[in-house]
Parts: structure tokens; sequence; C-alpha cells
């Protein structure tokens, strides 16, 4: 075979491969919204079996004129309501030993046409998984109540359970109180003016906010419902891979604890 020939069939499988990886390159990075950097990409393509890092994802995306959205501020304010805060028994210990040991939630704000409504979500420290979400016009305690019931309806405890929360009203309110005592949910909160006693909750916004969400604001709160839901059910849960798990997602690090101690 002239070498001609040999060098020219090698570069075009080449470009094969290369037209192949971006192809997977542009699907992963359009199922994140536009959301995925060269590190959640080429944690994703592994997954799908295309041995490439970091370095190779970056270069693929610039060549396919891809960019990963960046994270914004987040702020919430609540309305003030004095009460009696719980102490903070979690005292940033956000790594328990299993999941449904320690829950934590917050509540933040979420642009519409004409106006805001409000998120309230829990999540399970132990793989980062949102577990309970409720929306409505109004950053209430009947808000924050709705997400944990939500939470406790989908998930099966055995022992003992703490939830942390900051110091919003909503969750110092007696409604609220009284249903984690009827729960059998030990409560905790952060000091005041202190974030980072609940910087697990605002990185879950903040990917939510940077990666999700459009700029533009929602039509109503149909619609915001819809797509939030598809985020924290299908994108988040399932498939964005979290950095504290190791590169799963918080459904994964779940399955592989639950393969791991075999419980069902």
């Amino acid at each position: 075979m002239p070498r001609s020939v040999y060098y020219a069939s090698r570069y075009q499988r080449v470009d094969a491969e290369r037209l192949e990886l971006r192809a997977q390159i542009r699907a992963l990075h359009q199922l994140s919204r536009g959301s995925a950097g060269s590190r959640t990409l080429s944690l994703l393509m592994r997954r799908k079996g295309y041995a490439i890092g970091r370095w190779l994802a970056r270069k693929l995306m610039q060549e396919c004129g891809l960019l990963s959205r960046q994270p914004g501020k987040h702020r919430y304010r609540g309305a003030r309501e004095e009460a009696v805060a719980s102490p903070n028994l979690l005292k940033r210990r956000f790594m328990p030993a299993s999941p449904n040991q320690v829950w934590c939630g917050d509540i933040s704000y979420i642009r519409l046409h004409g106006g805001w409504c409000y998120l309230a979500l829990v999540v399970d420290l132990y793989s980062r998984r949102v577990v309970g979400s409720a929306l409505s016009l109004s950053p209430d305690a009947n808000l924050a109540c709705r997400a944990m019931r939500n939470a406790l309806e989908t998930r099966r405890r055995h022992g003992r359970l703490l939830f942390h929360s900051d110091q919003g009203c909503q969750y110092k309110s007696k409604q609220y109180r009284q249903l984690l005592w009827r729960s059998g949910v030990m409560q905790s909160m952060s000091r005041r003016g202190n974030c980072l006693d609940n910087s697990p909750m605002e990185r879950v916004f903040r990917s939510l906010k940077s990666e999700w969400i459009p700029s533009t604001a929602y039509k109503d709160l149909h619609h915001a419902s819809q797509d939030i839901q598809s985020w924290l059910q299908t994108w988040y849960n399932q498939i964005r891979p979290h950095k504290y798990n190791g590169g799963l997602s918080p459904c994964e690090y779940e399955k592989q604890w639950k393969e791991a101690t075999k419980v069902s």
C-alpha cells in the first residue's frame, strides 16, 4: 500500500472519531442547557465509555463554540419574625455516614413575568440529593411545610433524623416546629449571619439558577414548576455529576451505598 494512501485513511479515521466526540459533547451540553463545563462533560463522557479528560473536553468545547453558564449571586430576604431559634446541632458536619441521617433546607426566589415565586427545597446531605420540594407565590411557613412533607412521604427512614436550616421565620414558626415534632425529626439552625453553616443549600440553589433557570424569567407559576421539577428529578438527581460524590450523581451515589450495605 502506498504511504500516501495509508496516512490518508488514518487521518480520515481520526477525523471520524473527532466528529463523533464533538457530537457527543454537543448533545451532553444541550442536555445540561448549556451549563456543563469541561469537568462535567469529561465525567459524563467517561460514563458513556469515552476515554477523555478535562483538557480534551475543553478543546472539543472550543471546537464546537460551546461555553458553560457561570454562577451568579443568590440572595433571599424573608419576612422578619421574632422567635427563638433552635441551636446549631449540625455544626458544619456536612458528611453523614448514610442517607436519611441529616437533611437541610432553604427557600429562594424565582423570577416570573410580573413578579416572583418561591422555591423550598430539602436536601439529603449524604448524597446531596433533593428529596423534597415545593413552589409557591408566598414564602410562608406553609411552603416550607409542603417541602418537608414531600420529603417525609418519599423517603424511607430508619433511626434518628436531623433537619438543618437557617433562621428563616418559616423554619422558626409554630407550624413548622410542630410538623418536625410530630414526625420525630430533630431541628438544627445556623447561627445568625453565618451562611456557611448551611452552605450545601447555597450551592444547590446556585447550581439551579446558573445552570437551568432562564434569564428571561418564567411565564407563570405553572411553567416554573414544570421546568424546575425537570431539573431536580431528571438532570440534577439522576445525571449531573457531583464533585462531593466523586463524580457520581446523587442517585448513583445512593445506589452505590445500597449495593455496598445490601439495603433495599
